[in-house]
């Protein structure tokens, strides 16, 4: 039979493993939702007519809404939690930028606004993530630097 801490220290290592793969099982689908989300804006940038007006848009909604997919791929191997943070700005950021680009989109009625519903959703439900995200980092960098003073 195990002495108390033994088996207390057994329940601890389990229940760690348990949360890193819960973890990482809500990473790869966070990760999974961000490279959908990429293709559906390349889709709706070839759809965008070939307009000069059209082009620009496309170019930057091209650019701003495929770059968060492999900026969390970065965040998520990540040199420090600093990196992680940092990255997790950017993925925010450049999500953002495309919800803009989402509401230029809809209010120039250069596509028609149903196909727009859906991916707008999705970009606000994927900024509300990854702003809770770095609410939670930046608590844990301000917990780290406590126990370091």
């Amino acid at each position: 039979m195990f002495e108390r801490g033994a088996a207390d220290r057994i329940e601890e290592k389990w229940k760690n493993e348990m949360n890193n793969k819960r973890s990482q099982s809500r990473a790869d689908e966070l990760e999974g939702r961000l490279i959908d989300f990429a293709v559906r804006i390349v889709k709706l940038s070839a759809n965008l007519p070939r307009t000069p007006a059209g082009k620009h848009i496309a170019g930057q909604i091209l650019r701003s809404g495929t770059s968060p997919a492999p900026n969390y791929g970065e965040a998520r191997g990540a040199e420090s939690h600093a990196d992680f943070v940092h990255k997790l700005r950017i993925v925010l950021k450049e999500l953002n930028e495309t919800l803009i680009w989402l509401r230029v989109i809809e209010r120039s009625r250069i596509l028609k606004p149903e196909l727009l519903t859906e991916i707008i959703q999705e970009n606000s439900e994927l900024c509300k993530n990854f702003t809770t995200s770095l609410k939670t980092a930046r608590t844990k960098t301000i917990g780290k630097i406590k126990n370091v003073e």
